[in-house]
């Protein structure tokens, strides 16, 4: 197994290449995110260990290029201690998982394998349904070349229906999952955020994706007939 590891903090950097070394990986350091961007498309590597703070490129620039260059290659995401805003925005940007600073060797190994285990999957940060895109990481949503602008309710409904492409989603689930599993407010109230999101993008555009299945749920169509 061939790991490459991009961090810029050279103790840090040293001990993880004895470390995984030592449990019989074959290791490459990358001390910035150049480097690190450089030797990711060279080399078919089995994981990125891949620090936030890097200079010249950071790690988030670094992960969300491979993604957009179609490099599926699992990454392991190093995140400031307590930086909840960095790991989500590690995950949305395509990371696999990530673990914050200070952290163990033990656990670190533990990850990796997790990762090795899974493969490679693709999973595109950015949702496409059609002409249809929402990119979860900027909170953007296009038809065609339109850019169209969503409440976060809006977002999270319909994030939830383009995950969920071509499937049928009851009421209690969209329920659920965008607003809370214990609502006890009119549940009518899905009605109305759909009924939004026709009316912004749908209809300027002459489009039905969002379908009604009467007593069973909505679904979008990807083709948006």
């Amino acid at each position: 197994m061939r790991l490459l590891v991009v961090e810029d903090e050279r103790g840090l950097a040293s001990a993880l290449e004895r470390g995984l070394e030592a449990e019989g990986f074959a290791v490459d350091v990358a001390a910035d995110g150049a480097e690190g961007l450089f030797l990711a498309r060279e080399h078919p590597y089995d994981a990125i260990v891949l620090d936030i703070m890097l200079p010249k490129v950071n790690g988030y620039v670094v992960c969300s290029t491979l993604r957009s260059e179609g490099n599926w290659t699992p990454i392991l995401m190093l995140t400031a201690k307590d930086g909840e805003f960095d790991e989500a925005e590690a995950l949305d940007g395509g990371a696999d998982d990530f673990l914050s600073k200070p952290f163990s060797f033990v656990v670190l190994l533990a990850r990796l394998r997790a990762l090795l285990r899974r493969g490679v999957t693709e999973r595109p940060a950015v949702l496409e349904a059609g002409d249809l895109r929402l990119d979860p990481a900027t909170h953007r949503v296009f038809r065609g070349d339109s850019e169209i602008v969503l409440t976060a309710r809006e977002f999270s409904l319909f994030e939830l229906l383009m995950r969920r492409a071509g499937q049928v989603l009851t009421k209690r689930a969209i329920l659920a999952h965008v607003w809370d599993e214990d609502f006890e407010g009119d549940p009518n109230i899905v009605e109305v955020y759909i009924g939004y999101l026709r009316r912004k993008l749908d209809a300027p555009f002459g489009r039905k994706a969002i379908e009604t299945l009467r007593g069973v749920g909505y679904r979008l169509d990807p083709e948006g007939g």
